[in-house]
């Protein structure tokens, strides 16, 4: 069902993507010199579709790096939480072993019977 759902949503996806790119081949100056008149000396020649789809896959990449970064402190209190979870859990079963060692008749876990 997953499959589906991807295959439903990606395939008009990518049929865009081969529309953009079939209708957008002509070759495209990118300039990196504002200030220059005539042809700039940092400029590359390339398909539109090619400066389009470099841009959105810039754009998601810059995206994700924000994103990844403006996470970083849950990720930190999350990590915190794990180890005050596990060291609360092992001082748990040191107590109940300390109970159990004096005081033979109680149970050693809770809900057991003796």
């Amino acid at each position: 069902m997953l499959g589906f759902l991807k295959a439903l949503i990606l395939l008009p996806i990518a049929l865009l993507v081969v529309l953009l790119a079939v209708a957008n081949r002509g070759p495209t100056v990118l300039s990196f010199d504002p200030f220059s008149k005539g042809q700039p000396e940092l400029s590359i020649t390339l398909p539109l579709f090619a400066l389009i789809l470099g841009s959105v896959a810039l754009g998601v990449l810059l995206g994700g790096i924000g994103s990844w970064l403006a996470a970083g402190r849950q990720r930190r209190e999350r990590r915190m939480s794990a180890r005050e979870i596990n060291r609360l859990k092992a001082e748990a079963d040191r107590l109940r072993t300390t109970i159990v060692q004096n005081r033979p008749g109680l149970p050693s876990a809770p809900g057991a019977s003796s």
